[in-house]
């Protein structure tokens, strides 16, 4: 396992090694679960990667599906082992999407929809600031604070190679926003105009795409809600849907899951105001913000 692969990616190859040994085996997830007096949902989660993996937990895995390969063993040891450091964002204590971002640091590319606020990745600091205050108003200023310094960290991705994976160029970003979150003011008039503004200038990186999905256009593939699509560069690594909750998160994983949202980005694609409207259309709501500040 290459050392500059964080720990979120490296959870998740070996939970896909411990499945594939499990299935091997023929085993079900629950028949292990009793082998080893633990429950159910342990072993799920120690399988996609949701959870940390022990060295011990490997080892008794192992001897359940009678591994006899020890250099095999010795390899899933150090990635159990390899797999319990920490990320960059540990630095900020405790971070409820942390798993996320574990997955978006070592993605290649994230196609997303966002029907109601800017996604993260394009967010001015005072918009953030802003919008985190509002969305959850019992939430301490540190912690404010530090909710918005992961969220200018995250955008790295987008401007620079990550320190931990040379290999990683900027993420590829597609996303495609409702007319609402272009309206819904968050902070006063010329805030928004600034956040609209940035939001075209980093469009005009190559890296990245911006669509508009205006009202006009009716109901249309994206009304269920947000969700972001992550790809990586690693063919062994799966492709991930993530799907953001109040309480958790969930991640999708299985082939038929992700093509099915991957159809349904392209129609949003498809159906969305192409690139220079998009534009024109943002460019419209900024001089009609400008308006209200003056």
């Amino acid at each position: 396992m290459a050392s500059n692969v964080n720990p979120t990616v490296r959870r998740r190859r070996l939970g896909m090694e411990l499945r594939r040994l499990r299935e091997d085996k023929g085993m079900t997830a629950e028949q292990v679960a009793e082998r080893l007096l633990v429950s159910q949902s342990k072993i799920s989660r120690l399988e996609n990667g949701r959870r940390s993996i022990s060295q011990r937990d490997v080892r008794d895995l192992c001897e359940v599906y009678e591994v006899e390969d020890r250099r095999l063993v010795d390899s899933l040891m150090q990635m159990a082992k390899d797999s319990r450091q920490q990320g960059w964002w540990h630095a900020f204590g405790d971070i409820p999407y942390s798993v996320y971002i574990g997955l978006e640091t070592d993605a290649a590319s994230l196609r997303t929809y966002e029907p109601l606020v800017i996604p993260g990745l394009l967010q001015t600091t005072e918009y953030a600031q802003a919008l985190v205050r509002g969305a959850w108003p019992e939430t301490a200023p540190a912690d404010v604070e530090k909710r918005v310094q992961v969220r200018m960290h995250r955008q790295k991705r987008l401007s620079e190679t990550e320190n931990n994976n040379p290999d990683l160029g900027p993420l590829r970003l597609w996303a495609v926003i409702d007319e609402a979150a272009l309206r819904r003011q968050v902070g006063d008039a010329e805030l928004m105009t600034r956040q609209l503004q940035y939001l075209i200038e980093q469009s005009d990186q190559p890296h990245v795409t911006v669509q508009v999905m205006p009202f006009a256009l009716g109901a249309h593939p994206g009304v269920n809600g947000q969700y972001a699509i992550l790809e990586f560069p690693d063919a062994s690594d799966s492709t991930v849907v993530y799907i953001e909750g109040v309480t958790s998160d969930l991640y999708l994983e299985k082939a038929n899951d992700v093509q099915k949202y991957s159809v349904m980005y392209e129609h949003l694609r498809a159906q969305a105001l192409g690139v220079d409207q998009t534009r024109q259309f943002i460019s419209g709501i900024i001089d009609q913000y400008a308006g209200k500040g003056e």
